[in-house]
């Protein structure tokens, strides 16, 4: 027997992916499989929207809370655990809905990676520490040897910025090019998947709505807890958005309001990456968020 096709649902932060693909689970017999880069990690639930509890009641979640904010965590350590959840799930013939908003993750998942050098740990401890010494000197080092690479990730994505200076250096070729060879043309893991999308000006509504519920679900009380249980302010995950502006609140540096206020703005050009990544990929499906989503996706699949 054929297993049931895999649907992802994709789309920028703050758009409604979590609670469609809730009820869309539900309607399907589906568990979910997470595609978000920031809900991997324990302790980090109210700054990355993880799911509460009683979503995980609800419906299965998997690849959630899978290593500690100070372990590393790459796409091909995602893609292995994906790639299980999915087995695990079909093997007990549930239907598969993978749900985030991270797109390299979506693509390695789909596609494979392609096979790069292992890691370096000396090499990227080192290149962790002149970044805390000089921040900024990542994105600007990867602008010197692979500015296509640099085009697309954020200063502050130091995960992938060290992923790439470590394959220039180990290899002597930008990550870049490695990729274009690769190609990701010929999906390995086929699926469907559905974009979800909104007016700019709902979105952004909606984004400073969910920073503010944020705030006020006790976002600084998860900074200061993170601290005590010994994760560093300056580790790379919590100079994410969110940990990092509410940091500087639980840390005395700025005021409440400002620190919000760039919160939303940064979750707002974050949303603006995430569309422009997704609206490059041809195969995605939109649709829109506050059109019966539900029923619009069950229409596409008896298409």
């Amino acid at each position: 027997m054929t297993p049931a096709p895999i649907l992802a649902v994709v789309g920028p932060t703050g758009v409604g992916k979590s609670a469609l693909a809730l009820e869309l689970a539900e309607q399907l017999d589906a568990e979910i499989v997470n595609a978000d880069s920031r809900q991997v990690y324990r302790h980090l639930d109210i700054g990355s929207a993880k799911p509460s509890a009683s979503d995980r009641a609800r419906v299965p979640h998997h690849v959630f809370d899978v290593v500690d904010p100070d372990q590393p965590f790459d796409g091909a350590r995602y893609r292995d655990l994906a790639l299980a959840a999915i087995t695990d799930i079909r093997q007990r013939g549930k239907h598969v809905l993978v749900v985030g908003g991270t797109g390299l993750y979506i693509k390695a998942l789909r596609y494979g990676l392609f096979p790069g050098p292992p890691r370096d740990v000396a090499l990227r401890r080192h290149l962790e520490a002149e970044e805390i010494a000089a921040p900024g000197l990542l994105h600007r080092r990867v602008s010197e040897v692979d500015p296509a690479t640099a085009a697309r990730l954020h200063p502050h994505d130091h995960a992938r910025l060290i992923r790439a200076l470590e394959v220039h250096q180990l290899t002597g070729r930008p990550i870049s090019a490695w990729q274009r060879e690769h190609g990701f043309r010929a999906p390995t893991v086929p699926i469907t998947v559905i974009g979800l999308t909104l007016e700019r000006s709902e979105l952004r509504a909606r984004i400073a709505a969910r920073c503010r519920a944020m705030v006020d679900a006790g976002l600084i009380e998860e900074v200061r807890t993170l601290w005590a249980r010994g994760y560093p302010r300056t580790l790379p995950i919590l100079q994410t958005i969110g940990y990092r502006e509410m940091g500087a609140v639980a840390a005395g540096e700025a005021p409440l309001d400002d620190a919000l206020a760039a919160m939303t703005q940064a979750t707002c050009q974050l949303a603006k990456r995430q569309l422009t990544w997704f609206r490059a990929d041809p195969s995605v499906q939109w649709i829109s968020a506050l059109a019966a989503p539900i029923t619009a996706i069950h229409s596409l699949l008896v298409a």
